[in-house]
C-alpha cells in the first residue's frame, strides 16, 4: 500500500524544530513585552480589602466584610468609595451595641455596616461635593451619595405579606432597589451654600465638625487611594439611617399625623416581586409594594429624591410633622364643619400633608425663607423644632407647632373648610384662589352661600363639568356665558383692602372690588350696582377674621346690574334734576342716545367714569359757547338743528366721559386719564385728577379745575361710576 504522507529528511526534521523553537522565544519576547505595556504596574496600590489589610487598623472592619460576603468583590476590579470604620470606631461601637466582639456581629449587621459604607463610583475628598450632572458637574453643591445597601420586604403590623417600599413618588418602577444614600458634610459644600458648622451641629449636637464628617462620623484619613476606588477612614460605625417613613413610623409622638398619611396609602401586589423574595427567603408570602398617593408632594418611603438619576446628590425631601398635642387641635379647628376628612373634600387632607412637605433639604438657618411643596415658608420657627434627623432620603423635624396652610389661615379657608359654600370654593379655585391665599395681601371677602347662589339661578353641572345659569322663567345656558356672570358676582365679592378700606362697615364709603367695580356700604350694610337697581341693601350678619382680612356673611348675593349707562344717568336726572337733568337731557336728544339707553360708542364690558356738570355748570358752558342754547341767558338748546352746534353736545360728552377707567374719591388713582374725545387730528385727550379720601380735583386742558360733588356722586351703573361736578370741563380738538 502506498504511503499517502511524503517522505521527511533528517534534516528537514530539524529545520521545523529549530523553526518551533523560534517561535517559543519570539512568542516569549512579546509576551514579556505585553505584560510589561498592558500589566499590572507595580506601583498600582492594592484593592481595597488588600489595602485595609496593609494598614493593621482594620482587622475588625477586615472581619465584617468577610461576614457579609464582600471580600470577594473588594479584593477585585471595581469602582468605589468606601467609608471605612477603624478598629477603634468598632470597640466604641462594641460598647454601645453591648456585645463583646466581632462575632457578635451576624452577616446581617454586616452586611449593612459594609454596603451602608460602600458608595458607587471612586471620589476623593474634593469630588465629594461635586453634583453630578450632564454637561459636567457642579462643584461644591453635593452632600450625599447613592450607596449600595437598600432594604428588602418587612412585615406591617396586622397586614398580611410582606410589604416593599416604593421607589418613586406615586409608583413602582422594576429593577430599581430603591438604594439609600449617605449623607457627608464638607466644608466647601457648607461654604459654598451659605450653611456653617451650627446647621451639622444642629443635627448632631454630640459630635464636632471637622470640615469632613460623615453622618455623625468624622473622616481622620481621607483619599487613600486603591486599585479599585477611594477609602476615607472615618472614627465611628455608621448603620444605615432610617427613611422620613420608617423613623415616623417608629415615634408613637408622631401617630397621629402617620394616621393621616396612611390614608392615602394603597397595597400593590407584585408577582415578580413575591417571586424574586421566595427565591432568596424561601418565604412563600406575597409581596406588596406600598405607595402613597401621587397628589403628595413626595412618597416618604421612596429613597430616589425626583428621579433615579444623581438629583439626590444635591438634596432630599424634608418632612416636618407636628407632635399629637399640636395637631389634634389643629385638625378639630379645620374640621369644625365636617365630622372627619372622609366627610371633607380630599383636597383638604392634602392641603394639610403637603404643607408639612418640603421638596428640597431645608438647613436650619435657612429655615425661616425656605417654601414649602405649596411654596409657603414656615409659621413655625426653629425654637418651636424638638426633635431633628437627618435621614436616608431627607431631612425629618418634629415640632411642637403646626404648619398653617395658607388655604386655611387666610380668607379662602372660611369657604374651604365649609361645605355650605362648595360653589364659591370651586369657584375661586378656578379663579382667584392663588391671589387670596397670599397672607401678605389683605382681602375682604363677602361670603356666596350655596343656597343662596342657587335661588340666584346658578349651579355647577358636574355631568358636563360646566357652570349652568338659568333666569326665573327662562332656558338653562352652560359654559362661558354662566361663567362669566357667576364670575363677575364672584369677583365683586372679593375686594382687595391692604389699608383696612373694609374693616368698620358703621361709616359710609365705596370700595373697588377685585373686578374694578366698586360696592358701598352703610351703616353696616352693603350694596354693588345690582343690589341698587333692585333697590336692596344686603345687611351684614357676622363677621369672620382671618389671617389676611375679614370675610362677611350678609343674607343676599353682590349682584351686577344689566342696565346701561343711560338707564342710570335717567334715574338720577329724575332723582336729582338740578345735578343730573340738564347734562341727561343733552344726551339724550343727541345722537349719542339708543333705544336701548346705551351711549353710542361704549362698549359691552369696558369701564367708565361718567362727570356730570350740574345744571348751573351746564348753564355757564352754554355762556361761554361750549353747548348750544341762549348765550345771554345760558338756557340750554337741548335739541339743536346745526351740525356745529351738534357736534358740540357730543364733544362735551365725550371729554366728560372717562374711557376704559373707574375713578372714585378714594386717593387711590391720580394723574392723566384719557377720555371718550378724540381731537381732529384722531388724538387721544386726557383729564387731570388730584384724588384724595372724599374729595376729588379735576382739571381740564385748560388746566382750570372742577371739584366732584361728594354727596350726589359714586352713583352705580354697568361697570360705571357717575358723578356730579360743580364746573363744566373745557377740551382742545
Amino acid at each position: 500500500m502506498k504511503n499517502k504522507y511524503p517522505k521527511r529528511s533528517v534534516s528537514g526534521y530539524g529545520g521545523l524544530i529549530l523553526f518551533l523553537l523560534f517561535c517559543t522565544v519570539l512568542g516569549g519576547c512579546r509576551k514579556k513585552e505585553f505584560e510589561e505595556y498592558y500589566g499590572r504596574p507595580d506601583w498600582l496600590a492594592s484593592p481595597i480589602y488588600q489595602q485595609l489589610q496593609a494598614k493593621k487598623n482594620f482587622t475588625y472592619l477586615l472581619a465584617t466584610i468577610d461576614k457579609a460576603g464582600y471580600k470577594d468583590i473588594l479584593s477585585k476590579s471595581g469602582y468605589w468609595t468606601f467609608f471605612a470604620p477603624n478598629d477603634a470606631a468598632f470597640e466604641k461601637f462594641f460598647k454601645e451595641q453591648g456585645i463583646s466582639g466581632v462575632d457578635g456581629i451576624d452577616s446581617l449587621m454586616a452586611r449593612k455596616i459594609v454596603t451602608f459604607g460602600l458608595v458607587y463610583n471612586a471620589y476623593r475628598k474634593e469630588q465629594l461635593t461635586n453634583y453630578q450632572r450632564t454637561g459636567g458637574p457642579d462643584t461644591s453643591q453635593a452632600y450625599k451619595r447613592k450607596t449600595a445597601y437598600y432594604d428588602w420586604v418587612y412585615t406591617e403590623d396586622s397586614r398580611p405579606g410582606k410589604v416593599i417600599a416604593a421607589n418613586r413618588n406615586g409608583t413602582y418602577v422594576t429593577n430599581d432597589n430603591n438604594n439609600k444614600n449617605i449623607p457627608y458634610f464638607i466644608s466647601g459644600f457648607f461654604a459654598a451654600n451659605g450653611l456653617s458648622a451650627a446647621d451639622y451641629q444642629f443635627f448632631y449636637p454630640n459630635t464636632s465638625f471637622s470640615g469632613f464628617n460623615v453622618v455623625d462620623a468624622a473622616v481622620v484619613n481621607a483619599d487613600i487611594a486603591a486599585e479599585n476606588g477611594i477609602i476615607h477612614e472615618i472614627d465611628k460605625v455608621v448603620l444605615p439611617l432610617q427613611n422620613l417613613e420608617r423613623y415616623l413610623a417608629s415615634n408613637p409622638e408622631y401617630s397621629e399625623f402617620r394616621s393621616l398619611l396612611e390614608k392615602l396609602v394603597f397595597y400593590q401586589s407584585n408577582a415578580d416581586l413575591t417571586h424574586r423574595n421566595n427565591v432568596l427567603t424561601g418565604s412563600t408570602d406575597s409581596v406588596f409594594v406600598k405607595i402613597y398617593s401621587a397628589a403628595l408632594a413626595f412618597s416618604p418611603n421612596n429613597e430616589n429624591y425626583l428621579l433615579a438619576s444623581t438629583d439626590a446628590q444635591r438634596s432630599g425631601w424634608t418632612l416636618v410633622v407636628p407632635t399629637n398635642n399640636a395637631l389634634r387641635p389643629y385638625v378639630s379647628q379645620i374640621l369644625t364643619h365636617y365630622s372627619s376628612f372622609e366627610a371633607a373634600p380630599p383636597a383638604v387632607l392634602l392641603s394639610l400633608l403637603n404643607a408639612h412637605m418640603w421638596q428640597t433639604s431645608v438647613w436650619p438657618n435657612k429655615l425661616a425663607v425656605t417654601g414649602n411643596s405649596q411654596q409657603e415658608v414656615p409659621t413655625f420657627s426653629l425654637s418651636d423644632v424638638i426633635d431633628k434627623k437627618m435621614l436616608s432620603n431627607g431631612i425629618f423635624y418634629g415640632i411642637n407647632a403646626v404648619q398653617d396652610a395658607n388655604v386655611f389661615r387666610t380668607v379662602y379657608g372660611k369657604a374651604f373648610l365649609d361645605p355650605a359654600y362648595s360653589l364659591m370654593t370651586r369657584a375661586l379655585d378656578a379663579d382667584l384662589k392663588f391671589s387670596i391665599i397670599n397672607p401678605s395681601l389683605n382681602y375682604t371677602l363677602f361670603m356666596m352661600p350655596d343656597d343662596m347662589v342657587r335661588a340666584a339661578g346658578y349651579d355647577f353641572n358636574v355631568d358636563r363639568n360646566e357652570w349652568a345659569y338659568q333666569a326665573s322663567g327662562g332656558t338653562v345656558q352652560y359654559g362661558s356665558g354662566a361663567q362669566d356672570r357667576l364670575f363677575r358676582i364672584l369677583q365683586t365679592s372679593v375686594l382687595p383692602t391692604n389699608n383696612g378700606e373694609l374693616n368698620d362697615l358703621s361709616g359710609e364709603g365705596i370700595v373697588e372690588a377685585w373686578n374694578g367695580e366698586y360696592i358701598k356700604y352703610s351703616n353696616n350694610t352693603v350694596y354693588s350696582s345690582g343690589n341698587a337697581d333692585a333697590g336692596k341693601v344686603l345687611h351684614i350678619q357676622s363677621v369672620g377674621d382671618t389671617k389676611n382680612g375679614k370675610v362677611y356673611y350678609a343674607d343676599g348675593l353682590l349682584t351686577f346690574t344689566e342696565n346701561p349707562i343711560g338707564f342710570h344717568l335717567e334715574k338720577l336726572a329724575t332723582a336729582y334734576p338740578n345735578d343730573y337733568n340738564s347734562f341727561f337731557q343733552y344726551l339724550k336728544n343727541s345722537t349719542l342716545w339708543t333705544s336701548t339707553k346705551d351711549i353710542l360708542g361704549t362698549s359691552p364690558g369696558t369701564f367708565y367714569t361718567v362727570f356730570v356738570p350740574d345744571n348751573a355748570a351746564i348753564s355757564a358752558a352754554v355762556k361761554e359757547g361750549w353747548l348750544p342754547g341762549d348765550a345771554g341767558t345760558g338756557v340750554p338748546n337741548f335739541a339743536p338743528a346745526a351740525a356745529a352746534d351738534k357736534d358740540k353736545v357730543l364733544n362735551f360728552i365725550y371729554y366728560h366721559m372717562l374711557n376704559r377707567n373707574t375713578v372714585v374719591p378714594d386717593g387711590k388713582k391720580n394723574g392723566a386719564f384719557e377720555t371718550m374725545l378724540k381731537t381732529n387730528g384722531g388724538e387721544l385727550t386726557f383729564l387731570n385728577i388730584i384724588n384724595q379720601h372724599n374729595a376729588m380735583e379735576l382739571r381740564d386742558a385748560f388746566n382750570n379745575s372742577s371739584n366732584m360733588k361728594v354727596n350726589r356722586s359714586n352713583n352705580l351703573s354697568n361697570r360705571t361710576v357717575i358723578h356730579s361736578i360743580s364746573n363744566f370741563l373745557r377740551y382742545k380738538i
